[in-house]
């Protein structure tokens, strides 16, 4: 018999939701800021070698450009969540994307690279404030639980959407302006967002929730994400070994683990520790962990690939992509209904499982691939894998979710987002690079080297997703279409 759940409908008792008709303007406007937050990650992939001429950057410097904004994005999200839940998701969310908006502009015109990296740092700031708040926002906009359901298995769908999107802007504005005109879109979002917020959104409650902010743990856990983070970037471009991966790195780790330990004693935690006990929690973040990673590496490599390799312009780079966008658009929306059909372990196994498929056909890579071959059908069958596997564990991350922590769920939920590119970058594209060493030190030749490393990287991808399904299943045992109770009257 399906059960009352009242963990997510609680949600809504923080504010009067709106009119549905509201609802839906709120949710729209509410999805548009998450997916331009994504977007702001890749928006310079394809346009970093142009940034690079035009700023003079060494290849350090170019490394912190692109990782910059990932850094104190995930960093803060945890501290951003609790104050969500603490002081108002509204009022957060607007402070939030009013931070991103106004470092976005400063980005577009910033003449030096000190000045574009101090961009981006504060960019990510206000990002790890807005994403939080955002979901827990549009959480609150739907009272009935199925409906709310398939809105949480929209949102999951955004990450991979906003990362495709900033693909396609960076690359058309390489082609048709400059660089500094994809820092346009996330300016004109911000602002948007930040004068329609008051007349759309729920009002926070007058007076703050009770509790304060674990100064220490985010200090811990803000440091430890950034530091470890740091450290994964340089491992794509370095040894492993050499003292700029290692350092921070072993840092982040122990820094980590004093959180852990932080966390155990706090009055108020940041991140209670029983919160990431649940089996079913825990396995969601997972997918989404690997879902992320996935999808960050796909778009590096493959981008390296069409340029370096297939001799593809920017524009045309970016336009290889189309088919995993429109596959994206087209799946995302239906992974709430799947999940009610089916239940979550059906739906995340089976996105795993295609997604799997799609990069084992990118595993076929060689250089002399045709598009419209083993190509294109890994782009086809990765988004709507990876499109299921971010809907249904969104869904199963927040289905038990007290109201009290819905912040902090949107902080936990966006920290794996923000942490799988950065795992999934260090260890494939090192895989990558040390295939190509070992087949370039031989008679092969340098592109057929390169399309080699980056067939090698898809494949070791596709069995960590396949046998991630196989995990998914074992863990998430009765899970079932009950899932989801009914929606009443």
């Amino acid at each position: 018999m399906p059960v009352a759940d009242d963990s997510l409908s609680a949600a809504s008792t923080v504010a009067p939701p709106p009119s549905p008709g509201r609802s839906q303007e709120a949710f729209v406007l509410l999805a548009a800021v998450q997916v331009v937050l994504v977007l702001a990650i890749t928006m310079l992939s394809v346009a970093l070698p142009t940034i690079r001429t035009e700023l003079g950057l060494s290849v350090a410097q170019l490394t912190l450009v692109s990782a910059a904004y990932g850094l104190s994005f995930g960093g803060l999200l945890l501290l951003g969540g609790r104050i969500a839940d603490l002081y108002g998701r509204r009022r957060v969310f607007v402070a939030g994307t009013a931070l991103f908006g106004l470092a976005s502009a400063v980005g577009g015109f910033a003449p030096d690279v000190t000045t574009l990296l101090t961009a981006r740092l504060v960019q990510g700031a206000g990002a790890a404030f807005a994403a939080p708040a955002a979901m827990a926002l549009a959480v609150s906009l739907h009272q009935a639980p199925r409906a709310r359901a398939r809105a949480m298995g929209i949102w999951g769908a955004l990450a991979p959407l906003g990362a495709a999107v900033g693909t396609l802007v960076s690359g058309a504005a390489i082609v048709w302006f400059s660089w500094r005109w994809t820092f346009l879109v996330p300016t004109l979002v911000a602002v948007a967002a930040v004068l329609l917020a008051p007349r759309l959104l729920p009002r926070d409650a007058d007076a703050p929730a009770e509790g304060k902010v674990d100064v220490l743990g985010a200090v811990l856990a803000t440091a430890g994400l950034s530091l470890l983070s740091y450290g994964l970037v340089h491992a794509a471009e370095t040894s492993w070994t050499s003292a700029a991966v290692t350092v921070p790195s072993v840092l982040g780790v122990v820094l980590l683990a004093a959180f852990a330990l932080v966390e155990r004693r706090a009055a108020d935690p940041l991140l209670p520790p029983g919160f990431l006990v649940s089996r079913r929690r825990a396995t969601a973040l997972w997918a989404v962990l690997i879902a992320s990673a996935g999808t960050a590496t796909m778009f590096f490599l493959l981008s390296l690939y069409f340029q370096q390799v297939a001799d593809l312009s920017p524009l045309r780079t970016s336009a290889a992509f189309l088919p995993f966008t429109v596959v994206l658009l087209a799946v995302g929306p239906l992974g709430g209904r799947l999940v009610a059909r089916f239940g979550s372990r059906t739906v995340i196994a089976a996105g795993l499982l295609l997604a799997a498929a799609g990069l084992l056909l990118l595993g076929r890579l060689t250089d002399h691939s045709p598009y419209a071959g083993p190509v294109l059908a890994g782009l086809l069958l990765l988004p709507a894998g990876i499109a299921l596997v971010f809907s249904s564990a969104t869904i199963t991350m927040l289905n038990d979710v007290p109201a009290e922590q819905s912040g902090l769920a949107g902080g936990v939920v966006n920290t794996a987002l923000e942490t799988g590119p950065t795992i999934g970058l260090a260890v494939l594209a090192s895989l990558a690079a040390s295939h190509t060493a070992g087949l370039t030190g031989g008679a092969t030749a340098r592109t057929a080297a390169e399309a080699s490393g980056y067939a090698f990287a898809f494949t070791t991808a596709g069995v960590v997703f396949a046998v991630s399904a196989l995990v998914a299943v074992l863990l998430l045992r009765g899970q079932s279409r009950h899932d989801l109770p009914a929606d009443r009257a």
